[in-house]
């Protein structure tokens, strides 16, 4: 068997507006499944809340999708017997793993959709298999909404998605 980082799957995606992040956010939910750990990162104002606002689109959930920055964590139930999404912001969580822990989240992580902002660096250790959004914002006037997404799959669970399809 090879390490996790022979199984790492990558995609890269440039997305035109906000819309399309929202609809790239839809079509990733349909490959999302319970137990799943996605990891955001990108500067203020990149889109991971709008790509968390289609995930939860496409997952079904209940409640808008916004920002958990001063919450740290927002549950949203599934409406249509799906998996909860999870939507961590994780700027502020300093000790990973335990903060997580202590959020008393009223879900089971393998049970839901784990998303979490922010995250790279602090919660990989909740699964061996997960997905990095990495969201680059273009440069220059033309391109001031441009962003380039790189969607990288680690681990076993990845190994075999569609993820070149989400472009």
């Amino acid at each position: 068997m090879g390490t996790t980082q022979d199984l790492d799957v990558r995609t890269r995606i440039t997305v035109e507006t906000a819309d399309r992040m929202r609809e790239l956010g839809h079509r990733l939910a349909a490959l999302l499944r319970p137990g799943d750990l996605v990891l955001l990162s990108g500067e203020l104002g990149a889109g991971k809340t709008t790509l968390t606002r289609g995930l939860g689109e496409g997952l079904g959930v209940r409640g808008a999708v916004t920002s958990p920055t001063f919450v740290i964590a927002r549950v949203h139930p599934s409406l249509t017997g799906g998996p909860a999404l999870v939507h961590v912001d994780a700027y502020r969580l300093g000790g990973g793993l335990d903060e997580m822990e202590d959020l008393d989240l009223d879900v089971s992580l393998t049970e839901s959709v784990v998303v979490v902002e922010w995250g790279e660096g602090k919660v990989e250790d909740l699964s061996e298999d997960r997905l990095h959004v990495a969201i680059h914002r273009g440069t220059g006037d033309e391109a001031h909404d441009v962003r380039e997404v790189v969607i990288t799959g680690v681990g076993e669970r990845w190994a075999d998605a569609a993820l070149d399809e989400l472009g």
